[in-house]
């Protein structure tokens, strides 16, 4: 009989968003599946994702007892301690999310022999946001055993001797998105959901609606999340006389019910990956309108006045004239949420979670023991 490996997986912390939620559907599968995971992470922060009891949580940041006033003898201690849980976990695969995640992953571990998987989630001149930080990705990055990315654009970033080793893997979709289309009346509700800050952009969102309210009296904003700029999204709705319209009530447990027998769905970010949302929403056939933003992951996913519409990154006028279109046509926007659900076929969690387990095992020193 095979025996399970042994997957270690680093990111900062396991806050709400959606690369963490990615990662810890992942380890969860993986655990169920038996599997030895460990979680290493920088920071244990409040209101995170509830991670599966199977799953051992290793903190790699260093104590404040350790901690210096230099910032180069704290790097040096936090670079020691996780090079460190390496050799005391002994992993057969490494596996990473994020930035500079995946430069510590790779460096930390280097001589070990432990192979290590580089995930990098969104667009990649943004995730590495200055002259050095893309230099080093670009070379560094060639030193991994497997680098996973979001979209084909992405693969544009790095040199061919990257690109070797690059793979695009679907993001694990939680269960309860996976449901049966709602075929009944809708709620007047236009919805997004996600982290609140300004490259999520939904001023823009919300001044669009802003435009169409008096259209469109029945009609609700309802903007799902948490971030810096929650307040002062609240405080523009007052401003526009739109506060019993328009609500940003943070984060819920329960996302999938909320979102369900909405009328239409937005993400309106200036830049993604593939948005989780975005999938969620589709695969419950929601109609979606998705701004047409790098790396490319909305663009992906729909063909426009098929299964949603594209719209220019950041463009309030064409925003209000979407959501307009489709508040005036509901049996063709109820057309484009059908056929959502047939396009996010792809993310079915058997297709997906097999996927991720067949690369970690193909790159795994143990997984052929």
């Amino acid at each position: 009989m095979e025996k399970k490996i042994h997957i270690a997986m680093l990111i900062g912390a396991l806050t709400k968003g959606g690369s963490e939620r990615v990662l810890v559907n992942l380890a969860d599968d993986l655990a169920e599946k038996g599997y030895s995971v460990t979680m290493v992470t920088q920071y244990r922060k409040e209101n995170e994702y509830p991670l599966n009891s199977k799953v051992n949580r290793i903190i790699s940041d260093i104590t404040r007892e350790e901690t210096t006033k230099s910032r180069v003898v704290n790097f040096k201690r936090r670079f020691c301690k996780l090079r460190r849980i390496w050799k005391s976990e002994k992993p057969d695969v490494i596996l990473s999310f994020i930035g500079k995640n995946n430069m510590m992953a790779i460096l930390t571990s280097a001589g070990l022999k432990i192979p290590v998987a580089v995930s990098v989630r969104g667009e990649p001149t943004e995730e590495y946001y200055n002259g050095l930080l893309r230099f080093i990705a670009r070379h560094l990055f060639a030193g991994a055993s497997g680098v996973i990315l979001q979209t084909r654009q992405c693969f544009s970033f790095f040199p061919e001797k990257v690109r070797r080793k690059a793979v695009i893997l679907h993001n694990p979709i939680h269960p309860s998105f996976f449901r049966e289309r709602y075929d009944g009346e809708r709620e007047k509700t236009i919805v997004a959901v996600g982290r609140v800050d300004e490259n999520k952009n939904h001023r823009m969102l919300i001044r669009a609606f802003a435009r169409i309210a008096d259209e469109f009296p029945e009609y609700r904003l309802i903007i799902y999340g948490d971030g810096e700029s929650r307040g002062s999204l609240i405080g523009l709705a007052g401003e526009l006389g739109l506060e019993d319209r328009i609500l940003l009530p943070g984060s819920i447990d329960h996302v999938a019910d909320a979102i369900y027998k909405a009328t239409v769905f937005v993400l309106c970010s200036n830049t993604e990956g593939v948005p989780n949302t975005l999938i969620e929403a589709m695969l419950m056939g929601l109609t979606v309108i998705a701004t047409d933003c790098p790396c490319g992951g909305p663009a992906d996913l729909i063909q426009t006045g098929y299964n949603g519409i594209l719209t220019p990154v950041g463009d309030e006028d064409k925003m209000k004239e979407n959501l307009q279109f489709l508040l005036n046509n509901l049996q063709k926007s109820n057309e484009m949420g059908i056929n959502a659900t047939k396009t996010a076929d792809i993310f079915k969690p058997e297709k997906v979670y097999g996927a991720w387990e067949e690369f970690l095992m193909s790159l795994s020193a143990g997984g052929s023991k």
